[in-house]
């Protein structure tokens, strides 16, 4: 071993580290992260550094049976490190030293100072960072130098440790430890001892061998005696290898295996000496619990199979023998395999079933006999099946039943992508499985999507799920309550250290008590006694905590459920990360698209409407409506939906609405808005000119749909025209239901064909429905019954709009809807005669004086007259207009709505122009007087020409 000049500890941040983090500071860029680790559990368990109280226990030792396999093994570890200045421990599995093999007199001086000899304790709680401690801590080797331990008298030391486990059960059964002054220490110390670790679970599993072997010659001789006593005449010895005439069809591999399930689960069952087992076939095996004893007094258990009904099979790999005629002796369950005095079974002439498996041990150095040794009772061979130790045949039932629970976890957990119901599962496969009672706590922005902050110890933390094998949570808190862990507790450790803590004994767990003392006591009275938290962590980010009580089964967590238990929640916690991040994506997406729907009704008298938007459990989507007010008290009815899902879908139905909003105080006819608008996503799908260079599968628009709709309420005539977007209904105020026969027209973004539109006249109270595709039509629906089914519920008389809306959602709406669904119901009005109010005027200047008395008239009828001046000359100066620069009859229309609306149409296609007059100009200023006394104007085309209309606010 190559000692280094300066210690690697006096290099860089490390030589102040530790009382940097003593004061709170910050070290993870000086400190390694295990050590780190345990200087916060050190913390956490209220150590002093410089003041220790080790505990001291006399006639400590360990079980004479992992003494035989380490012995040898330290014995030549001891003599390749005698030149070396090096101690060797071995301490049991709480860290308690039990034996030292010392290094050279300094050291051992050393160490006797610090208490680190025989008898002394040297878990981590009591004596902080060090080879022993925190390799129980970390269940994993561990090398710790100078100033990385925590207590200051153990950092003139280096020492390496390393956990040695049952290399059946897999449970730590002591820790070795390496142990030097720190000026010789080196990292090849921890190569040394987790190989000599490695040596002695090696040794461990030859003695289990070794007893099996043993085990299984017992049940052989114990067997051979009671069949030398009284073989029948002719019958061959087992073994023998005599297969005449009995050739046929083997036991199946399915059969096998639940053979030998049931038998491991027999032999880890002592209470228990017979099962029965059903097989392929309407055979049944019966299954035989025995107890053998080693020449050496090895204790173990043989399982023995008879299988009754269907043929006689044989080709297991093993030998078996013909029946035989004749009394033959018969040993009964229970006699130890000695056979009973006078009585006598005699062998049918039908040859009955038998079958041989071959015995689960490891094959032995030297040639043995074929393992076929049984008993034969009432003419049926009983065939050994098991042999072994029942602590044996308990592991692989447990291992086998952790191997389905994961399988389970893996298919039932994340089935959604809901965090509470993703922690629900967790919960729902665990109990009563693996634990009794299961809480799984989250913090508040974890169930809202977001990106969780740093927990720890006070950190607040919600209770989302919980399962119980009893009804009442034994007092602990209830779902959605708030939980606040102070630092003491089991799982503020396990959100602060990010590792999974077991408390085998909660009635020993101080700090668990701690959290509330009066309910903890409720809680063990109620039979809980054994604890593991579990830190949801995934991609490195802690989302919460999960916890496993035990009230039920007696026996505490061991250190495999401690592994089960990681495995489990790290599945988990995957899941619900999944869904967390599902979640924050779906809200931004829907709060994009809130943001850009209506959020609410437009003032307008047109139509009384009701409307409902429902986004997709898959995900949001691109359906719009609106409701856009007009001149003339018009209203257009838009209902739209954009191809896809998410973002992209969002953004991309904003984008349209707005231009529809823009194409619509055009006042464009309905197929030109549409011809615009597909031209409008027909660049948007080409990047607007720009060369796309996104990678996203959805940078591209596939299309859109789109229905506009403009209801004028002074003829009562509805424009229709759609962009292949489903058909509208017309509901009359009789009930009658109409779909109207508007021709589809191609998706917005193909473009090349024009769009026809459909002119309807409707009676007051007549409802216009429009909607998506997403509510009359799903996977399991086609469109033609979706359609059918709307009519039925259309057909109601004098429903409002928003009965309406109820009715069809509760009728046609799935529980999962696959896609969003948008649906607008309008129910019509009419602006009557009496609020109307029109002339035709003749291409005569000589008739503006009469148009400005016409209008003065007609605002004294209807009480408006503070807005007589500025009306009149608003209407003086249109027609005027229209007199000198259009052609064609002149009409002048006042309309009394929520605003006075004036109008002048003509016959001319040419538009007005607002511009700023110069001081020498003799005209231009009438328009821009027009726009000052009115809050609105604006010009529309129709097929005779155009109309120019004011609007002023009502007094």
């Amino acid at each position: 071993m190559i000692s280094v000049s300066v210690a690697w500890d006096d290099i860089g941040g490390l030589v102040d580290a530790h009382e940097r983090f003593l004061a709170g500071a910050r070290v993870e860029a000086d400190v390694r992260g295990s050590v780190l680790e345990s200087w916060k559990r050190c913390r956490s368990a209220g150590l002093e550094p410089g003041h220790l109280l080790v505990s001291y226990e006399q006639g400590l030792t360990l079980d004479e049976r992992f003494l035989r396999a380490a012995d040898p093994v330290l014995t030549k570890l001891s003599a390749s490190l005698a030149e070396m200045g090096m101690s060797i421990a071995l301490c049991d599995a709480r860290g308690r030293m039990v034996r030292r093999l010392d290094g050279d007199l300094r050291l051992r001086d050393r160490l006797d100072e610090v208490n680190f000899a025989p008898g002394f304790d040297a878990s981590e709680p009591v004596v902080g960072t060090n080879g022993v401690g925190t390799a129980l801590a970390e269940r994993g080797p561990i090398y710790v130098v100078g100033r990385e331990h925590f207590a200051d008298c153990l950092q003139p030391f280096a020492c390496a440790g390393s956990p040695v486990r049952n290399p059946l059960s897999g449970r730590i059964e002591a820790v070795l430890d390496l142990t030097c002054l720190r000026d010789d220490g080196d990292i090849t110390m921890l190569r040394l001892v987790r190989a000599a670790a490695r040596d002695i679970e090696g040794r461990l599993l030859e003695q289990a061998t070794e007893r099996e072997r043993a085990l299984l010659a017992a049940y052989r001789r114990a067997a051979l005696d009671v069949r030398g006593a009284a073989r029948p005449p002719g019958r061959p010895a087992p073994g023998d290898g005599d297969r005449g005439g009995y050739d046929g069809d083997g036991l199946g591999r399915i059969d096998l295996a639940v053979l030998r399930e049931r038998a491991e689960e027999l032999m880890a069952s002592p209470g228990r000496t017979l099962d029965e087992v059903p097989l392929s076939g309407g055979r049944i095996a019966t299954l035989l619990r025995r107890q053998v004893m080693g020449a050496a007094g090895e204790t173990g258990v043989a399982v023995e199979a008879r299988i009754l009904g269907g043929p006689r099979l044989s080709g297991l790999g093993l030998p078996t023998s013909p029946p035989v005629a004749g009394p033959v002796p018969v040993a009964t369950p229970g006699t130890n395999g000695t056979p009973v005095a006078g009585r006598e079974a005699t062998a049918p002439t039908v040859s009955r079933p038998s079958v041989v498996v071959r015995a689960v041990v490891p094959p032995a150095p030297p040639p043995q006999p074929a393992e076929t040794v049984g008993d034969i009772r009432d003419g049926v061979e009983s065939r050994l099946l098991l042999v072994g130790e029942p602590g044996v045949g308990r592991l692989a039932v447990l291992a086998r039943r952790r191997l389905e629970l994961l399988h389970d976890a893996g298919v039932r957990i994340g089935t959604t992508l809901d965090v509470t119901r993703t922690a629900e599962e967790l919960a729902e496969v665990t109990v009563p499985r693996f634990a009794d009672f299961v809480a799984v706590d989250l913090p508040d922005a974890v169930l809202r999507g977001e990106e969780p902050v740093a927990l720890g110890g006070r950190t607040a933390l919600r209770r989302v799920a919980i399962r119980a094998v009893r009804k009442q949570p034994a007092n602990l808190y209830d779902v959605g309550d708030a939980v606040e862990y102070v630092p003491s507790t089991p799982q503020a450790r396990c959100l602060e250290l990010t590792q999974s803590v077991m408390e085998p004994v909660l009635a020993e767990a101080g700090g668990w008590i701690a959290q509330d003392p009066e309910r903890m006591g409720r809680v063990l009275a109620a039979g809980v006694h054994s604890l593991i938290t579990v830190p949801l962590r995934a991609r490195g980010t802690t989302l919460g905590v999960v916890s496993f009580y035990r009230s039920e089964r007696p026996a505490p967590f061991e250190d495999d459920d401690l592994s089960l238990a990681q495995e489990l929640v790290l599945r988990a916690a995957t899941c619900i990360d999944n869904a967390r991040r599902y979640t924050r994506e779906h809200n931004t997406a829907l709060a994009l698209q809130r943001s850009l729907l209506p959020r609410g009704r437009p003032e307008q008298s047109a139509v009384e409407v009701a409307y409902r938007y429902l986004p997709a459990q898959a995900g949001v989507g691109g359906d719009w409506f609106d409701v856009i007010p007009l001149s003339g008290a018009r209203v257009a009815l838009v209902v739209g939906d954009v191809v896809g899902h998410g973002l992209h879908a969002a953004a991309t139905m904003g984008r349209l609405r707005t231009a529809v909003h823009n194409f619509c105080s055009l006042d464009m006819p309905p197929d030109d808005l549409l011809t615009h608008l597909d031209d409008l996503v027909g660049r948007l799908d080409h990047g607007e000119g720009w060369a796309v260079e996104s990678t996203q599968a959805d940078s591209g628009i596939v299309g859109a749909t789109c229905l506009y709709a403009v209801y004028d309420p002074v003829s009562r005539r509805c424009t229709l025209t759609r962009a292949g977007h489903p058909l509208p209904a017309v509901v009359a105020p009789d009930g009658t239901v109409e779909f109207v026969d508007l021709p589809p027209g191609q998706p917005l973004g193909l473009g090349g064909m024009p769009f026809e539109t459909v002119e309807l006249e409707l009676a007051e109270g007549s409802q216009l429905v429009l909607y998506t595709d997403g509510l009359v039509e799903d996977r399991l629906r086609d469109m033609d019954s979706g359609l059918d089914r709307l009519s039925s519920v259309l057909a109601v008389p004098g429903r409002s709009p928003e009965d309406t809306c109820e009715a069809v959602l509760d009728a046609l709406l799935p529980d999962r809807p696959s896609d969003d669904v948008a649906l607008l119901v309008a129910r019509t009005h009419v602006l009557g005669r009496e609020r109307v109010a029109e002339w035709v005027l003749p291409s005569d200047p000589a008739v503006v004086s009469r148009a400005r008395t016409a209008v003065t008239g007609q605002l004294a009828a209807w009480g408006l007259d503070e807005l007589a001046f500025t009306t009149e000359l608003v209407a003086s100066e249109l027609v005027t207009n229209a007199i000198r620069h259009a052609t064609g009859p002149v009409q002048l229309r006042l309309l009394r709505d929520r605003a006075l609306l004036c109008e002048v149409s003509d016959g001319s296609s040419t538009s007005p122009r607002l511009r700023r007059a110069r001081s020498e100009d003799e005209g231009g200023r009438g328009l821009f007087l027009v726009a000052q006394l009115t809050e609105r104007w604006g010009t529309r085309y129709t097929p005779y020409g155009k109309v120019i209309w004011t609007e002023q606010a009502l007094p």
